[in-house]
């Protein structure tokens, strides 16, 4: 089991290795405006209700909790 992380890490420092000359650094992005921080708000809402809905319909533990939708 050590081999393989051992050698998974390896392969991925060679990949950073091999490709670290090839990154340009950028320079900052402008900060958004108000409109756009909204809509990421609105956005992580909506992501958390459907997370919050999809265990509500698909309980882990079908047998243990009843809830009828309709």
């Amino acid at each position: 089991m050590t081999s393989i992380s051992s050698t998974t890490s390896r392969a991925v420092a060679l990949v950073f290795l091999i490709m670290s000359p090839y990154v340009e650094a950028r320079s900052a992005s402008p900060a958004p405006d108000a409109g756009t921080s909204i809509d990421q708000v609105i956005a992580c809402v909506l992501m958390l209700l459907a997370l919050v809905l999809t265990y509500i319909i698909h309980p882990s533990q079908p047998s243990s909790y009843s809830f009828t939708l309709f």
